[in-house]
């Protein structure tokens, strides 16, 4: 038997079953749950429990280094957005402080096939990538906030996440392990 001619493109595959997956998963949230609010503080905690689970993957794939400053941070995280979503976000927006700033995303994968019904204008369809930031990066003792600015699935142009560095976290050694 020969093998067809066309080849199926897994990358393109495998974007839209995530696509599919993700949509599936938040209209059941949506079902489930009565409050979008409540819709969108489980999509950002359940994006923190795979940030917190991703970092090791990434780190392990990449072997990369300890970040030198929050530049670099936004770097290697424009790295993860390569590997996990397959889009390369802009760094765009940097504070005076350099303490902030966000990712812009001119194509997202989450919401190629999505529409907003107007009475779920509030839900935060992206806010499990915001989980995910908080979670990675909180496992590598950065304590960030993260929140979407500009939503294509309410019109504006692209997708931006705000990034926010709040504090350093400290190595802890586990109560009564010295």
């Amino acid at each position: 038997m020969s093998r067809s001619a066309s080849r199926v493109d897994t990358k393109k595959v495998n974007s839209e079953l995530i696509t599919l997956t993700y949509g599936a998963l938040v209209a059941q949230m949506v079902k489930d749950i009565d409050n979008v609010d409540d819709v969108n503080k489980q999509l950002e905690r359940l994006g923190y429990n795979m940030g917190i689970r991703l970092i090791e993957d990434f780190l392990s794939k990449t072997h990369a280094s300890r970040c030198l400053d929050l530049k670099d941070t936004a770097d290697k995280v424009q790295t993860a957005f390569r590997m996990y979503l397959g889009v390369q976000p802009n760094v765009a927006n940097w504070s005076p402080a350099g303490d902030e700033f966000s990712f812009i995303i001119d194509s997202n994968p989450l919401t190629e096939l999505v529409e907003l019904p107007e009475e779920m204008k509030n839900l935060k369809y992206c806010n499990l990538i915001c989980g995910a930031l908080r979670g990675a990066l909180e496992m590598v003792h950065l304590d960030i906030q993260s929140w979407i600015v500009q939503d294509q699935l309410k019109g504006d142009t692209n997708t931006e996440i705000r990034v926010k560095f709040i504090r350093r976290l400290e190595d802890a050694i586990p109560a009564g392990e010295d």
